[in-house]
């Protein structure tokens, strides 16, 4: 029994250790420590301060004055300084911090002596940047607040990636890709839409709680993998000794589309609706100590379902061979002579989707060298869909979804029935404890 137990603990210690290389919600800053003369530093004291949050990371200088401060929170500005015995305190501010990619800096001390001399000013290459570790894209907070986004989707940011062509990168199939938000995997396995993302959603979580984007193609770092495609990792926001907020709603109508094409002008527009709703906030608990951060949207769609109508009906979108009259007598041949209600065969009513995304988050710092983050999220939501081949009966596998096509035209959403669009709901629940 002790032997088992020995067995199952150490195969638990692998599997959370390969858990832990995949991951990649924070930056690193590195660099050498050198004096005057250009001679290695050994045990200078570097310390950096993430001046939003108070967040103080320390370490020392090793052999050859290389030093590395690992699991730092992304963005800034921070301010580093050094510290050794016998040379005048380092320091600089304004680091800012991109995710997966460490900040490498070279850092030149003086003596400490105090002289009365002359002041001159030059000017010289930048001592610190950002090292590239492999093909990757950063897409910041900046970016996420500047480019525009119609979908508002995850997906429509990742495409600034050069080597992407929709949900492909490199030309591997998006299914090979590694998605993970704040170091926890969420890829659609169960595979309800062509969506990369679960939920049924444009995401299943907000925009708005989004801090930094990066798409690793192929990364150098070793700490990185569990993808053939792509590594696609999102941080989200935290709170900062600063209260902040925010209050919005996107609205969108079928009146937004363009009517024009070239010299022909595009009439029988169906009519189309996307609402969104959502606030955000954050702000400290105990100042440099305790922060929190919450976001909350709600979304509604309601868009054309079938793009279809008969030949001699409504004339909206696309046309069918299938003619409004023969569909009529079938729907009126099964209501009087078996009370069957076949439901609509033109002017299809709208398909609908509804989902509502939480987040909340605390972000403790124990102590210089212990943090701990508490996230919740949660996505609720359904989605109105075609029905697929499989679930009408008596049609190939050539049919087009629902049986819907320039030759065919069901009586309604499900073919021959009186049931409302099939509801696909969705539901995500995350719950985080990461400690550093």
């Amino acid at each position: 029994m002790p032997k088992l137990r020995k067995l199952l603990l150490a195969t638990a210690a692998v599997f959370i250790s390969l858990i832990s290389v995949a991951q990649v919600t924070t930056s690193s800053i590195s660099g050498t420590v050198k004096d005057k003369n250009g001679a290695p530093l050994e045990g200078a004291t570097i310390t950096a301060t993430h001046l939003p949050t108070g967040t103080v990371y320390n370490t020392i200088s090793k052999k050859g004055g290389i030093f590395n401060i690992s699991n730092s929170r992304i963005g800034g500005p921070y301010r580093l300084k050094v510290e050794f015995v016998g040379q005048k305190a380092y320091e600089i501010e304004g680091i800012t911090l991109l995710l997966g990619e460490p900040y490498d800096i070279k850092v030149d001390m003086s003596d400490d002596v105090k002289q009365i001399t002359e002041v001159i000013v030059t000017g010289g290459k930048r001592r610190g940047a950002v090292e590239k570790t492999g093909a990757s894209t950063n897409i910041n907070q900046r970016l996420l607040t500047t480019i525009p986004t119609i979908n508002r989707s995850v997906a429509g940011f990742t495409a600034l990636t050069p080597q992407a062509n929709g949900t492909s990168f490199a030309g591997r199939d998006g299914r090979y890709n590694n998605l993970q938000i704040d170091g926890a995997n969420l890829n659609n396995n169960f595979g309800l839409s062509n969506d990369p993302l679960p939920g049924g959603a444009n995401q299943p979580i907000s925009l708005d709680a989004v801090e930094e984007i990066s798409v690793n193609i192929s990364p150098f770092d070793v700490w990185q993998g569990s993808f053939t495609g792509a590594g696609i990792n999102v941080v989200t926001k935290s709170g900062t000794n600063t209260f902040r907020g925010s209050a919005y709603t996107l609205l969108r109508t079928e009146k937004m589309n363009g009517t024009n094409a070239g010299s022909t002008k595009i009439t029988g527009i169906a009519k189309q609706t996307n609402n969104i709703y959502g606030a955000t906030i954050g702000g400290p608990i105990v100042k440099n100590k305790l922060f929190f951060f919450l976001s909350a949207e709600y979304e509604v769609v309601d868009r054309p379902g079938i793009t279809f109508s008969p030949r001699g009906g409504s004339g909206i979108g696309n046309i069918s061979s299938t003619p409004v009259d023969s569909l009529k007598k079938l729907s009126d041949f099964l209501r009087s002579k078996y009370g069957y209600e076949t439901g609509a065969y033109d002017n299809f009513p709208n398909f609908k989707t509804e989902n509502y995304k939480l987040l909340g988050k605390i972000d403790w710092n124990l102590s210089n060298v212990h943090k701990i983050t508490l996230r919740y999220q949660e996505m609720v939501g359904f989605d109105d869909v075609i029905t697929n081949n499989t679930s009408i009966p008596n049609t190939s596998a050539f049919t087009p979804a629902g049986g819907t096509s320039r030759t065919a035209l069901p009586n309604n959403r499900f073919g021959l029935n009186s049931h409302p669009p099939f509801p696909c709901p969705h539901s995500w629940v995350q719950v985080g404890f990461v400690v550093w």
